[in-house]
């Protein structure tokens, strides 16, 4: 059902069975997929690609431009995945030619008043609580939540299975599978609970939280602590991502407070 006080340009592509409520505007380089509902007052504008069975709460502002003084009009995206809510006045700004395009995953949940900015890219099943703010070009791997009020600086990378805590300042990397919190933002521990409800053994959580030992509870630099988890744990996906996650860190990584 399209209401009748809509604006939606002839040249937008709506899917089968996608609802649009009243006083929404659709630009015209738009994609909107089959199932997905969008509220009142919504603005989606050009560049952006949704996917199937969305919902897009009033308010929100999808595909404005980046607010970076670099950006020249350059063609780029805004895609965003299947089944993800996007809730009242999140904004999410389209790509530069950095990266071309801001995404966001499948089955992803922005709360109210979050910000992702140009070039950010953010996996699936991650949860942004009310009033998180991305800066330009952030990464988050799947199934990362971050709490209400966090701010993540540029470029910062956060790995999958992360939990941060409320109001948050991430100013550098976050590696997977742990509980980030506290001034400045430190490990707090592995993210067991999370990880329990989704499926992984206890004794995978205790290898986790072995690796993690290694790097932050024995004193040495992780150059040291990398080759240990290296030669001393069998090869596994969850060990491969936390070395890969540090070896490939160009800001930093978070320390410990434990």
């Amino acid at each position: 059902m399209i209401h009748k006080l809509t604006s939606i340009h002839p040249d937008a592509k709506i899917g089968k069975n996608v609802t649009i409520e009243a006083f929404s505007s659709i630009s015209g380089n738009v994609t909107i997929g089959d199932g997905t509902w969008i509220g009142p007052n919504v603005s989606i504008m050009d560049g952006a690609i949704i996917g199937k069975n969305c919902q897009i709460f009033p308010g929100a502002v999808i595909s404005a431009i980046p607010q970076d003084m670099k950006y020249r009009g350059e063609k780029t995206t805004v895609r965003i995945g299947d089944n993800t809510i996007i809730r009242e006045f999140v904004t999410i700004n389209k790509g530069t030619n950095a990266k071309n395009e801001t995404s966001i995953g499948n089955n992803t949940l922005i709360m109210a008043y979050a910000h992702v900015a140009h070039d950010c890219k953010i996996g699936n099943n991650c949860i942004l609580v009310n009033y998180v703010g991305l800066a330009g070009e952030v990464e988050i791997d799947d199934y990362a939540i971050l709490a209400g009020g966090s701010l993540v600086h540029q470029f910062v990378r956060i790995g999958k299975h992360v939990m941060i805590g409320g109001a948050a300042k991430v100013r550098i990397d976050v590696p997977p599978y742990i509980k980030a919190d506290r001034d400045p933002l430190s490990y707090v521990g592995v993210n067991s609970i999370g990880l329990r409800r989704r499926g992984f053994s206890n004794e995978k959580i205790n290898e986790i939280q072995d690796i993690y030992r290694e790097l932050y509870s024995n004193k040495q630099n992780n150059s040291k602590a990398l080759e240990r988890i290296k030669n001393n744990y069998a090869e596994s996906v969850e060990r491969n991502d936390i070395i890969s996650f540090f070896k490939a860190s160009t800001r930093g990584v978070i320390h410990s407070s434990v």
